[in-house]
C-alpha cells in the first residue's frame, strides 16, 4: 500500500470517526431510521437525474447498497437511539474490519500474510480492551445491534470489491440510490408518518438547522467523500488489506466524543487506541521495492 494511499485511508478514519457526532446531532431532530433514509435520499435523486450508473453487475451494486447503506445504517442508527454512547458506537461498529478480513477469506480466498494476522490480531486486542472498560456504559441490545450493523459494513465492502467499479465515485453514489426505499419502508411501519412529517416542519425552522447540517455532512462527506475513496482502495487492494484501517476510526471518535460530548475515555482506552494504530501500521503489508531499485542494489554489489 503506497503512502499516499495510506494517508488517504487515514483521511477516511477522521470522516468517519466524526460521523458519529453528526449521527448524534441528527438523531435529536429525526427519527432513526427516517434520519438513515434521508442520508441517502438527499444523494440518491441527483444520482439517478445527473450521474450515469457504473458498468458493474448489478447484484454487486445492490449488495452494496444492502450491505453498507441499508443494514449498517439501519442498525447502528437504532442502537444509537435506544441508548448506544456515541464513542462506543465507532468502537464496536468496526468489528467490520475482522469480518471484512474474515469473509474475504471465507467467500473470496483472500490470503492472508504472518504479518496481516499479527497486526490485526494486535488491533483487534486494543478494541477489546476497550469494549471491556467500556462494557458498562451500554447494555446488551445496543451492542448486539451496533455488531449486526458491523457485518452489514463487511459484506458491503465485499459488494463493492467485487462490482470493480472503473469509477468508484459513481459506484458510491449509486449505492445511495438503494437504501431509501426499505429505510423508508422501515420508518414508515416502527416510527410512523406523522413522527416523520413532524421532524421535516421542525427541520426547516432555525431550531432544525443543526439537524439540517448533521445530514448534509452524513451525506456529502461522509458517504460521497469517505465511502468515494474507501470504495477506490477497496478495489485497489484487497479486502484485508483496507479494512484494517477502520479500526482507526474509534480512536478519532472516541476523542470527538470526549471533546464535545464529556464521554472521557479512560487511561485503559486511551492505551488501546496506541495499540489498535499500531495494529493496524504493522498489519499493512508494505509496497514491493521497484524493481529498478533491486536492480540498482544487485549491480553495485
Amino acid at each position: 500500500m503506497t503512502t499516499r494511499d495510506r494517508l488517504l485511508a487515514a483521511v477516511v478514519a477522521v470522516l468517519w470517526g466524526a460521523n458519529f457526532l453528526a449521527i448524534h446531532v441528527g438523531l435529536q431532530h429525526f427519527p432513526p431510521l427516517f434520519l438513515a433514509a434521508l442520508r441517502f435520499l438527499v444523494l440518491a435523486i441527483p444520482t439517478v437525474l445527473l450521474v450515469p450508473r457504473p458498468r458493474v453487475p448489478l447484484r454487486w451494486l445492490i449488495g452494496y447498497g444492502l450491505g453498507f447503506g441499508t443494514v449498517q445504517f439501519l442498525f447502528l442508527f437504532v442502537a444509537m437511539d435506544v441508548g448506544m454512547p456515541t464513542g462506543l458506537a465507532s468502537l464496536v461498529l468496526q468489528a467490520s474490519a475482522p469480518f471484512t478480513v474474515l469473509l474475504g477469506a471465507l467467500l473470496l480466498r483472500e490470503r492472508m500474510a504472518v504479518r496481516q494476522v499479527a497486526g490485526i490480531s494486535l488491533a483487534v486486542v486494543g478494541l477489546m480492551a476497550i469494549a471491556v472498560a467500556q462494557a458498562h456504559a451500554a447494555a446488551l441490545i445496543p451492542l448486539v445491534l451496533t455488531l449486526i450493523g458491523a457485518l452489514g459494513w463487511a459484506f458491503g465492502n465485499l459488494a463493492a470489491r467485487l462490482a470493480d467499479a472503473p469509477n468508484p465515485l459513481h459506484l458510491t453514489l449509486w449505492m445511495s440510490v438503494v437504501p431509501p426505499i426499505p429505510l423508508l419502508a422501515a420508518s414508515f411501519l416502527t416510527e410512523g408518518p406523522a413522527a416523520d412529517w413532524a421532524a421535516v416542519r421542525a427541520a426547516v425552522t432555525p431550531a432544525g438547522v443543526p439537524g439540517l447540517l448533521a445530514i448534509a455532512y452524513l451525506a456529502v462527506l461522509a458517504t460521497v467523500l469517505g465511502s468515494g475513496i474507501w470504495t477506490a482502495l477497496m478495489r485497489r487492494y484487497p479486502a484485508g488489506v483496507v479494512a484494517p484501517y477502520s479500526l482507526l476510526v474509534p480512536v478519532v471518535g472516541i476523542g470527538l466524543a470526549a471533546a464535545a460530548l464529556g464521554e472521557r475515555p479512560s487511561v485503559v482506552e486511551l492505551v488501546a487506541g496506541v495499540v489498535i494504530i499500531g495494529g493496524v501500521l504493522l498489519g499493512t503489508p508494505r509496497p514491493p521495492r521497484p524493481v529498478t531499485d533491486v536492480a540498482l542494489v544487485r549491480t553495485s554489489s
